[in-house]
């Protein structure tokens, strides 16, 4: 029996969002019959909230809507790439469900993809209700990691973005346990285009994003991830604190038998040299855990999630059935 094919996917990565859920839907599923055929894919964490219920009873009244649930917390990246793995749509779309992302835009997002583009990212214009810590943490963060990454990521987007069915096919094909779906769109390349935006509020309830550690984990990803100057750094930095010590020995060298004064050598410099030392060492050794880590992480093999359940049973694209890997 043939598949009927699908127009558009949208995969949402849910976690505690009972108060959102049919909001959302009242906003996105409009949009998504004007485009065509389609399916909804909630992808979510065990939640002890009543977020279940509600998706399932949601699900009775539009068969369009699915459900995949996770064995145990396995966080955003994981849920996003669960569903990005059994997505059937011609186009797939990434949108989270607290409404900061307007599920609106996607109108916009699919019609500037037929102009002949595999990815179409929303970019923030402004962002409601960020403090200017967080805005500046953010701004900083995205010039750093294109200044040292191999792949350019856009400044000031997310994952809401609008990807092609051949760009689908290759995120499927990249095995990385860490999904940094960012850095990974930016890898796989094709055409590639933007739509701005407002970013609102959160609808409700208070999110589960930690906003400063968050945001240290999304940087760290794009660093190692996607480049190795951190480790470029390590090497240039024991460079310099190399030729610094021979310049130093010299110079000792120099007071002593040349100049006949003897170098001041105390307890102070001494106990500054050592904590200097000690802390570059032990930041060089974190640098290198980090990518020892990742290393380790891939020779594993473990999958990226375990599936429960499915509701109803999602019809896959390829891949395994309970699991990535």
């Amino acid at each position: 029996m043939s598949i009927q094919p699908i127009a558009i996917s949208v995969v949402v990565p849910v976690y505690k969002e009972e108060g959102n859920i049919l909001p959302f839907l009242e906003r996105l599923v409009p949009v998504l019959e004007d485009i065509g055929t389609y399916e909804i894919i909630f992808c979510m964490d065990p939640s002890p909230d009543n977020t279940e219920n509600v998706i399932k009873s949601a699900i009775k009244n539009n068969p369009s809507i699915n459900l995949i649930c996770f064995s145990r917390r396995f966080g955003q990246p994981s849920a996003v790439m669960a569903g990005i793995h059994h997505c059937r749509g011609e186009s797939c779309v990434v949108i989270d469900v607290d409404l900061q992302d307007p599920p609106e835009l996607i109108r916009d997002l699919h019609a500037k993809m037929r102009e002949g583009y595999d990815v179409v990212y929303a970019q923030r214009r402004s962002r409601k209700g960020e403090t200017m810590v967080k805005l500046l943490v953010s701004h900083l963060g995205y010039k750093l990691i294109n200044k040292i990454s191999d792949v350019d990521i856009p400044r000031n987007t997310g994952d809401f973005r609008i990807l092609s069915r051949r760009v689908v096919e290759e995120l499927k094909r990249l095995r990385e346990s860490h999904g940094f779906l960012r850095g990974m769109v930016a890898f796989v390349g094709f055409p590639q285009s933007s739509v701005l935006y407002d970013r609102d509020e959160r609808a409700h309830g208070t999110g589960n994003y930690n906003r400063f550690l968050g945001s240290l984990k999304i940087g760290l990803n794009g660093m190692i991830g996607f480049s190795n100057f951190l480790l470029t750094c390590m090497l240039l930095s024991g460079i310099c604190i190399a030729v610094l010590s021979f310049i130093g020995a010299l110079a000792i060298l120099y007071l002593k038998f040349l100049a006949g004064r003897p170098y001041p050598m105390g307890i102070p410099t001494i106990t500054v040299l050592v904590l200097f030392m000690g802390g570059i060492q032990l930041i060089s050794v974190g640098i290198l855990g980090e990518y020892i880590g990742r290393i380790y992480d891939e020779v594993k093999n473990r999958p990226q999630y375990i599936i429960d359940q499915k509701t109803p049973a999602v019809p896959e694209s390829g891949g395994k059935d309970e699991h990535a890997g």
